[in-house]
């Protein structure tokens, strides 16, 4: 029988221009009583790709309870395949050699193992409203007039 999981995560990752200002959106949602809260962030200058992954990272972070069965949706191929396919394990054994992104990677996999995880790919721009409200929470944040700066990205 399959555990129902105590967590639900959604995110998204924006970049307007690739590198461009870019934001990240999240829902955290409770799956037993359903309660929720959104978290976004705006940075001036950063990649899809990156606001993708950082957007997982900072969900998992604000998780203070270990050991969760927690669900992460999320229209990002590039983060799903990395993990549920093991190519990211395999890029840290290699040290990230030649690898895009190995600063947020190395995050990901620090804080990874605290809970239980599984990724779910949903189809962006699909209609799904929680795919479309985390859209719109990156979208909105990469506009912001106070933007983040994505200090390893800005130092390549």
């Amino acid at each position: 029988m399959k555990k129902s999981p105590d967590i639900l995560i959604y995110t998204d990752g924006s970049s307007r221009g690739n590198p461009g200002p870019g934001g990240y959106g999240i829902i955290i949602q409770n799956f037993s009583d359903k309660r929720s809260k959104e978290f976004s962030k705006g940075f001036r200058k950063t990649t899809n790709n990156r606001m993708e992954l950082l957007a997982v990272i900072e969900a998992i972070k604000k998780i203070t309870v270990k050991n969760l069965t927690v669900h992460i949706y999320t229209d990002s191929k590039y983060v799903v395949d990395a993990v549920e396919k093991k190519w990211v394990f395999n890029w840290k054994k290699k040290e990230f050699k030649g690898k895009k992104n190995s600063d947020l990677w190395d995050r990901f996999l620090n804080i990874y193992e605290t809970q239980e995880i599984k990724f779910f790919w949903i189809k962006g721009h699909n209609n799904h409203p929680q795919n479309e409200r985390c859209d719109h929470l990156a979208f909105e944040a990469s506009k912001s007039n106070k933007l983040d700066i994505d200090h390893e990205y800005e130092r390549q």
